[in-house]
């Protein structure tokens, strides 16, 4: 069901449409922690190593999807909240079609290109096979992610987030069972995990087109509908291409990072590939709320109505920080018991690996929290420099500072680049919020 972010008390509006999203987001992280958990039970830690190893370079891909997502539904909402349906359609279609073309030059990026990347950031010899296996699968599945993503951020854009949610709500589920399925019942091993992401992923992208193009049908509009337009796509790529570099620096960024840590072997390397699977799931769900944010922001600029973003945003951190309580203290506390679930062994260098990171980085979850608070604002208004230049300074900052920290302290100086990355960048997005807020009330 579409819904207009422009009425109603906005706290209640926001967390409505919010809350859904972030259900959707814990199901998106079950994909790969599902792998991560099914791998190191019943394979090992080596094939634990190399999910985690693959998984820093399926980020670059799920970064491009991203900003498929953004670019398209910045745009759409500000059609929907302007009431101009048959551009919104237009909008619509050209993001398809760009998507298309887009994931297709991927594909054959990654079929040339993984192997490489591999060697690039060092991959141990034990567990480059199957980080290879797991990546050749991975990419014939990238047009069931590109178009799945696309989908949900329209449905986002017209004020459904329950939609996406059954969704993954139902795939993700599927998934656990098929990875248990092919690793444990077929022998299948790491490509049992990748087979059973590909083949859920699949069905979920088939269901979500099939309901947005007839939710697109049923929306009124005069006159025939324009399948392609190049103004709307430049207005697309306006927002599309921060969002994707942003995604593509992080994942760039992450990638020398695992270089860093691969450095160390493969136990730290599974420590570390347990860990970042816990710590990905705060920040995902953080980004998503940010992400329902930009929606709700979008619309309301577009029926010019700032006073109701200033609302948003208090909105959106008390409901970040609702979300950080609790997850930040089970991470410090009991991150021992969760790190079981990828482990078989309960002791050695790999559990204190991922005990040392979430103990160093899980009490920062409130400065990261504001970040993207702010960042989904600055993103709805389309503000895209100042979202980049914040995004970029912690980014440039916990790499640099992962690198030098790391020879006088070891894998520990990575982890503590983490929260000082975060800590600028959090100013910098919040200075960058509050001036946008008074620019657009004085002008």
């Amino acid at each position: 069901m579409n819904k207009d972010l422009t009425v109603g008390e906005p706290q209640k509006v926001l967390w409505q449409f919010c809350m859904p999203l972030f259900g959707s987001i814990i199901f998106q992280q079950l994909y790969n922690i599902a792998d991560s958990f099914v791998v190191g039970k019943f394979v090992g830690e080596n094939a634990l190593a190399a999910v985690g190893n693959s998984y820093e370079i399926t980020l670059i891909f799920i970064a491009f999807a991203f900003g498929c997502n953004i670019g398209c539904s910045v745009v759409v909402s500000r059609l929907f909240g302007t009431k101009e349906y048959g551009e919104l359609k237009t909008a619509v279609y050209t993001s398809l079609i760009a998507t298309g073309i887009l994931c297709g030059l991927l594909m054959v990026f990654g079929i040339v290109g993984c192997e490489q990347l591999l060697h690039l950031i060092r991959t141990p010899e034990e567990v480059f096979g199957d980080s290879m296996l797991y990546l050749d699968v991975y990419i014939w599945g990238l047009p069931f992610l590109f178009f799945y993503n696309v989908s949900t951020g329209i449905f986002s854009a017209l004020g459904d987030s329950k939609t996406p949610f059954y969704f993954l709500a139902a795939s993700s589920l599927a998934n656990i069972a098929m990875d248990i399925l092919f690793v444990k019942g077929f022998q299948m091993g790491v490509g049992g995990v990748a087979w059973a992401t590909f083949l859920c992923q699949g069905v979920s992208c088939l269901l979500a087109m099939t309901v947005l193009l007839k939710r697109l049908k049923d929306i009124p509009s005069e006159g025939g509908t324009v399948l392609f337009s190049w103004k709307l796509l430049r207005k697309i790529v306006v927002v599309a291409i921060p969002s994707i570099l942003q995604q593509s620096f992080i994942s760039v960024g992450n990638i020398i990072l695992q270089g860093v840590i691969n450095g160390f072997g493969a136990s730290v390397m599974a420590g570390y590939s347990a860990a970042i699977k816990l710590n990905n799931l705060v920040i995902t769900s953080f980004t998503t709320i940010g992400n329902g944010i930009s929606n709700f922001t979008s619309q309301n600029v577009g029926a010019g109505k700032i006073d109701r973003v200033r609302q948003g945003f208090r909105a959106g951190w008390k409901l970040v920080w609702i979300v950080c309580v609790p997850l930040m203290l089970l991470y410090v506390f009991a991150g021992r018991y969760l790190l079981y679930l990828f482990m078989k062994e309960t002791t050695g260098t790999a559990m204190e690996t991922g005990i040392v990171f979430l103990r160093i980085v899980a009490p920062f979850y409130f400065i990261i929290a504001i970040k993207l608070v702010a960042d989904g604002i600055l993103r709805g208004m389309a503000l895209m420099g100042r979202f980049m230049a914040a995004t970029f300074t912690d980014l440039a900052l916990r790499v640099i500072l992962a690198i030098v920290l790391r020879i006088p302290l070891g894998a520990v100086g990575i982890w503590c680049a983490w929260p000082m990355g975060w800590v600028i960048g959090m100013t910098l997005s919040v200075i960058f919020y509050r001036r946008s807020i008074c620019e657009n009330t004085n002008g």
